[in-house]
């Protein structure tokens, strides 16, 4: 039986009205990961809403990240609350930071607040590290695109963060990561030398990793934030 127990206020619109009731499910545990949504008819009927609004307030939902939609019959028909927070957060970022809403400098300073944060509290028998070690023997090779090495920087730089153990700062830094991944791809551009670079910044994740992995948090958030603020001031992002 779902319970209806909201007092809406008068004045919100109907299709907000449907959010806050799954967001009062989904805190008071009547709504869990991989439980669904009553379907469509019901939950209009149940609210006093029109489908239209049940069908809106589902698409905002899943742009979110918070649910998924199926259609048809079958086991993958319906909504499911699923929990996929950095898809969202970075689609937003990438949004406001393309209206230059939100400046990149204060993007990069704030990566750089979490990844120092994440590498002095990451643990040394995390298995995310096993992970890291293999990336970073994947972009060891003098020959590697930019934009290939980039893309293993970036997965490299997420499991680092991965293995703090913490779900808000791994989907922080996924989001954040996402969003200035194509800025820094155009800032090979403004590099002299890019193999000279890379070759600098592979030795630079391998002295971060042997930090994390030797138990001295306070030299892998050094070396990380020096890691992350060479490669911009290098390529002249503070200059754009």
């Amino acid at each position: 039986m779902w319970s209806n127990h909201i007092n809406y206020h008068c004045c919100m619109r109907t299709h907000q009205l449907v959010l806050a009731w799954i967001e009062n499910e989904l805190s008071d545990g009547r709504l869990t990961l991989g439980g669904r949504l009553p379907a469509e008819r019901t939950l209009a009927e149940q609210l006093a809403v029109s489908r239209t609004s049940v069908r809106e307030a589902i698409r905002i939902l899943e742009a979110m990240g918070v649910v998924r939609a199926g259609v048809g019959s079958g086991p993958d028909a319906g909504t499911v609350v699923i929990a996929d927070p950095t898809a969202a957060l970075g689609a937003a970022l990438r949004l406001h930071v393309a209206t230059q809403h939100l400046p990149v400098a204060d993007i990069v300073q704030t990566r750089v607040l979490l990844e120092s944060w994440a590498v002095s509290a990451a643990r040394p028998e995390a298995a995310e590290l096993d992970n890291a070690a293999s990336l970073l023997a994947a972009m060891d090779h003098a020959d590697l695109p930019s934009a290939d090495y980039l893309a293993l920087d970036v997965r490299f730089h997420l499991a680092l963060a991965d293995a703090a153990g913490n779900a808000v700062v791994s989907a922080m830094m996924g989001s954040l990561r996402e969003s200035i991944q194509g800025y820094a791809a155009r800032l090979t551009a403004n590099l002299p030398d890019w193999k000279a670079t890379a070759a600098r910044l592979t030795a630079e994740h391998r002295a971060i990793l042997e930090a994390i992995k030797s138990d001295d948090g306070g030299l892998a958030a050094q070396l990380i934030t020096a890691h992350i603020e060479g490669y911009y001031n290098e390529a002249g992002a503070h200059s754009e």
